[in-house]
């Protein structure tokens, strides 16, 4: 059903307002059970995810590009708010320029044994907060063979519409859950069978290379925060820490960019 809107304070919209607000929407999107798919191809990603439509925010120009989100929004009765885009900057707080975007249902968390079930390749984000960083790494995971994604409990969240974008969907397509407690749930990793492989350039570690020499059958990847790196109980807790070579006096990467380098350097062989 197609809504014409005419009015930014218009009630219905409440889950588009103050999208730039960053530390009220990772409290609010949570709580109300909603995530934000921003662009047209991020909400087919979600769609054919099987994730569910609220509603669609669009402007008139956009709609004959979106075909198939409005016959997904007939189908599951989710309106499709149309306004034009002065009103969809003065609800959201910024130029929307990607076609639409789409308040969708939030999915129930998952049980970590139920994600990594199968996976050869896993990785943690520990404490990880900038949202892009986030996004980055899971569509590096999604694109060289990591099957399932752990986030700490105070990593930021993967289904923020920052996160989401740069993923360009691959929080749709890969498994991920948050596990806790933590770094006690290593336990639950070990226990299935994975080395912990702890990523950081602390002396004594061993080169990325040697792992990749011979890298485990089933591997996990424990990536820290942006800062200060991974605490000091996980990385006593781990069974191994790795480093990644570094030239020119550079003492290490981005978090985003040293995902990378692993997982492409441990990718799994086809079976």
């Amino acid at each position: 059903m197609t809504v014409p809107i005419t009015d930014a304070d218009d009630p219905r919209l409440t889950d588009y307002t103050s999208l730039t607000d960053v530390a009220l929407r990772r409290i609010r999107e949570p709580a109300e059970g909603l995530f934000m798919a921003e662009s047209t191809l991020v909400i087919q990603r979600a769609l054919a995810a099987g994730h569910r439509l609220r509603s669609v925010l669009v402007a008139p120009r956009w709609l004959p590009d979106i075909g198939d989100i409005l016959a997904a929004a007939e189908q599951m009765a989710a309106p499709v708010y149309v306004a034009h885009e002065p009103i969809l900057q003065a609800i959201t707080g910024f130029h929307l320029h990607r076609g639409a975007l789409a308040a969708m249902h939030r999915p129930q968390p998952r049980v970590v044994a139920d994600v990594v079930a199968g996976a050869r390749r896993v990785v943690v984000l520990e404490d990880l907060v900038d949202h892009t960083n986030v996004g980055a790494v899971f569509r590096s995971a999604a694109a060289l063979g990591v099957e399932a994604v752990l986030v700490t409990p105070s990593c930021a969240d993967p289904l923020y519409r920052r996160s989401v974008r740069v993923s360009m969907g691959s929080v749709f397509t890969i498994g991920w859950t948050r596990v806790e407690p933590w770094p006690a749930g290593m336990t639950v990793l070990r226990d299935l069978g994975f080395t912990i492989a702890a990523l950081s350039v602390r002396p004594g570690a061993v080169d990325l290379a040697d792992v990749a020499a011979r890298p485990p059958d089933r591997l996990c990847w424990v990536l820290g925060t942006e800062g200060d790196g991974l605490a000091a109980a996980t990385l006593a807790a781990a069974d191994l820490t790795v480093a990644i070579g570094m030239h020119a006096g550079v003492d290490s990467l981005n978090a985003a960019a040293a995902a990378a380098v692993a997982f492409w350097a441990t990718r799994p062989l086809p079976l």
